[in-house]
């Protein structure tokens, strides 16, 4: 493993155990390099935060998936969501990992660096999404749409339950989310997103 990629699977752990912040020393410490170090793979805390997210997301939501024309594609995009919501852990280890990321971005004293943390992580679900869509239209099997609305309505149902992820497990939890991202799902297929008008 690189040293880069020693850094980043550093501060992926810290942020999947609810870091406050991602300090460059208590992240160098954790990767077993010097400050110097890191600084020279990622000069501020921004890039070091913005390229842990993006590594983090690349490798939970690879876009072969919805590529897989062997699939239907209704499921491959209720696939490709159910990956939105265990980026770093198995569904039923997920609890711990989504409660301390709510504790961190939602926390009323939030520092400019957190937000734009946040902001970082919605930009990216987003732009990942909106791929997705426009892969699916190119092939032919969705209809066309406003796909940057498709995109916020399906992020908008994927927060929803990552919210519910942090909160105590019921025995049917991961039955009723497969089957509510089902309906998001065929609600994007069924229902016409005309774009938006312009005032």
């Amino acid at each position: 493993m690189s040293t880069r990629d020693r850094i980043i699977a550093a501060a992926t752990a810290m942020m999947q155990e609810g870091a406050p912040r991602l300090s460059v020393r208590a992240v160098a410490a954790r990767a077993g390099v010097g400050a110097s170090t890191l600084r020279h793979h990622f000069p501020t805390q921004r890039d070091l935060v913005n390229a842990t997210l993006t590594a983090t997301y690349d490798a939970a939501m690879p876009d072969e998936r919805i590529r897989d024309t062997t699939v239907p594609a209704r499921e491959r995009l209720r696939g490709c969501l159910q990956r939105l919501l265990d980026p770093f852990a198995a569904p039923t280890e997920a609890r711990e990992v989504w409660a301390n990321l709510l504790r961190t971005f939602a926390a009323a004293d939030a520092d400019p660096k957190t937000e734009a943390a946040y902001g970082v992580l919605v930009d990216h679900a987003e732009r990942r999404i909106a791929a997705w869509l426009a892969i699916l239209e190119e092939e032919g099997v969705l209809l066309p749409g406003d796909i940057a609305r498709r995109a916020d309505f399906l992020l908008t149902v994927v927060d929803g339950l990552s919210i519910a992820r942090a909160l105590p497990l019921s025995d049917q939890r991961l039955e009723v989310e497969t089957t509510t991202l089902g309906f998001a799902v065929d609600a994007v297929f069924d229902v016409r997103f005309p774009a938006r008008q312009v005032q």
